[in-house]
């Protein structure tokens, strides 16, 4: 047998009151009423909750205990409707995020720090994962928003460049690259060997660079994933590495950046990502957040 929101009240006034006249009167009923309620409630819980009899009401042990669980249930009840229309709105929620690991050397901090200011209820729940992985997890609506390399399949994804870096030669320290005073070109690199990129889990990075320097992936001597795995490599003399400038913030002993010479001057792009057909009215609010914000990333 369940018991009622109305039964809840009317307890909690007795409980609060510790008469059942003085209850009836603050709920504007009488008490034969309230008193029924009382009853059903406590044959609904299957405990008595209130020792009564005609001088005083007191609480039993069960009341004690209940009488917190009640406040509760109603303070919830209270709040729900108002809670759900800021989730219908987008002004309460949570957007979910995905990012790549090189997003988090600068970019997806100004951008949490951003969003928390300016949208303070909306919760944002993080998820380190490589672009390919932000796809799918996008689609499978796994994630809401995603900071990942193009290219992107437009029909299914709505996308905003978020920001743009240079590319940089990492070197082990002392290295005779570190020594050109200019930016390095793709002859200074040809007999170099390469910590490189994955060409499966680090597909945007690879071909960015194999389109730059295209001994790149010939002269491979590990193929990793991360860029923090490739600067300690490099770091241990293990060859030089194609890095987005933002890694230059990591301060690893042995390592030095020189910038590459491309043709765009900042090659590297960050996207926001998401799904076009989202349900989450939340994303929408960070979505337009981020519009009037994007130059300062």
């Amino acid at each position: 047998m369940a018991f009622t929101l109305e039964q809840l009240r009317g307890f909690l006034a007795v409980a609060e009151e510790l008469h059942f006249g003085r209850a009836a009167t603050r709920l504007k009923m009488t008490q034969p009423p309230l008193s029924r309620q009382i009853q059903k409630l406590e044959r609904a819980v299957g405990a008595q909750l209130l020792e009564r009899d005609n001088r005083r009401v007191t609480l039993t042990a069960a009341g004690e205990v209940f009488l917190g669980e009640a406040r509760r249930l109603l303070s919830l009840a209270d709040t729900a409707p108002e809670l759900a229309r800021r989730v219908s709105s987008g002004s309460h929620g949570v957007v979910r995020i995905g990012f790549t690991a090189a997003s988090t050397y600068g970019t997806l901090g100004r951008l949490l720090d951003e969003v928390e200011r300016a949208l303070p209820d909306i919760g944002l729940d993080l998820h380190e994962m490589v672009t390919r992985e932000q796809v799918a997890a996008l689609v499978n609506e796994e994630i809401d928003l995603g900071l990942a390399r193009p290219p992107f399949d437009a029909e299914t994804f709505g996308s905003r460049l978020l920001h743009r870096e240079a590319l940089l030669v990492a070197v082990p320290a002392g290295h005779r690259l570190a020594g050109l005073g200019r930016d390095a070109v793709a002859d200074d690199l040809a007999a170099e060997p390469v910590v490189m990129h994955s060409p499966t889990q680090a597909r945007y990075f690879y071909d960015l660079v194999v389109s730059m320097v295209p001994a790149a992936s010939q002269n491979a001597v590990h193929t990793v994933s991360q860029v923090l795995t490739m600067l300690w490599l490099v770091a241990a003399g293990r060859g030089i590495a194609f890095v987005p400038g933002s890694a230059a913030r990591l301060p690893i002993e042995g390592v030095e950046f020189i910038r590459l010479e491309t043709p765009v001057p900042e090659p590297v792009e960050l996207h926001l990502l998401w799904v076009r057909e989202s349900r989450n009215p939340a994303l929408g609010r960070v979505l337009d957040l981020l519009e009037r914000s994007t130059g300062s990333f």
